[in-house]
């Protein structure tokens, strides 16, 4: 009692407790924020290596599924495709048409199946398997072209309907209105990226109207970007062929030929991905430059359409004196 009551009476002594007291406090609380900090520093490491691994495993399961698949594919489907679609085709088209008129079908059937958005590859293939890369290739464009200018036209009829079902989608809206801005080689470029990349090209057709999207920066880009599909869908259709000659008629393959094709179906794997996964990855740059430089309608969940040029305000000249 007498040594508390003391402490209690001498300043000196309760202040050397509480700078005690206070450089103990310091100590505990600065180690307790620098294990936080340090545990904070780690866990961005930990994360990115988490990521990483996932990221690996995920590839390694597609790969392995893809692989299933292909075998899948190619031991019960080929065989059924050729017995029940290709030769029953390959011969009708030998006895029912002649090469002119073949041609004027599969160039109405490329015109007209996108604006009903059905599929148009078999047509491609079809074209690919008869007609060769020259003339086949003529075909397909010509078919191709008047198949994407017809959705356009008629999309701008239905614009408002168009822009009322876009809403639904505000990120694939922003995505093509995208496409719409820009220089003319911007809108170019960008609609060529989109011919190239996974986007259904057949929904694309329609849903750019509502956008800035002038016609000929449209169709040019169009044109361009279906050219390696085109020669894609003409090669897979020849190969299709020449298997079906091997396994349903006399032709038998030499070793030459079996490598070449080997070769080439290993060349036309690689380009079609190397294709898709650089039109992905532009498009995406040109997304993230585009949210950068201004806000982007997907932000908001709404997705504003663009005047026509025709709707556009005109500046008003100033009135002269």
């Amino acid at each position: 009692m007498m040594r508390s009551s003391a402490e209690l009476g001498d300043p000196s002594i309760n202040s050397v407790q509480n700078v005690r007291e206070d450089s103990e406090f310091v100590r505990l609380v600065g180690s307790s924020d620098s294990g936080i900090a340090e545990h904070d520093s780690m866990q961005p490491h930990t994360k990115a290596r988490f990521k990483s691994l996932s990221w690996w495993i995920k590839a390694l399961m597609i790969c392995v599924i893809t692989i299933i698949l292909l075998l899948i594919f190619f031991k019960w489907a080929v065989p059924f495709l050729f017995e029940k679609v290709l030769l029953p085709m390959m011969q009708w088209e030998a006895t029912a048409f002649g090469r002119p008129v073949l041609a004027l079908v599969l160039v109405a059937s490329l015109a007209f199946f996108p604006v009903f958005l059905i599929p148009s590859g078999p047509s491609m293939w079809l074209a690919g398997m008869i007609f060769g890369y020259g003339l086949g290739f003529i075909i397909i464009m010509v078919g191709t072209t008047i198949g994407m200018v017809l959705p356009y036209v008629i999309g701008l009829l239905f614009r408002d309907r168009i822009h009322q079902w876009l809403q639904r989608w505000p990120k694939k809206a922003a995505m093509l209105q995208l496409a719409g801005e820009g220089s003319w080689f911007h809108q170019f470029r960008v609609v060529a990226l989109f011919r190239v990349s996974p986007f259904p090209y057949t929904i694309f057709n329609y849903a750019i109207v509502v956008t800035r999207m002038r016609f000929w920066p449209y169709l040019c880009g169009s044109v361009t970007g279906m050219v390696p599909e085109a020669f894609i869908y003409i090669y897979s259709g020849r190969l299709m062929r020449t298997f079906a000659d091997v396994k349903y008629g006399s032709h038998h393959l030499t070793t030459v030929e079996i490598i070449y094709n080997v070769f080439s179906f290993i060349v036309a794997v690689v380009t079609t991905v190397a294709f898709t996964v650089y039109a992905k990855k532009a498009l995406d740059e040109l997304g993230r430059a585009e949210v950068s430089g201004q806000p982007s309608p997907s932000k908001h969940g709404n997705f504003e359409m663009e005047k026509l040029p025709l709707e556009r305000p005109r500046l008003q000249s100033p009135s002269l004196p």
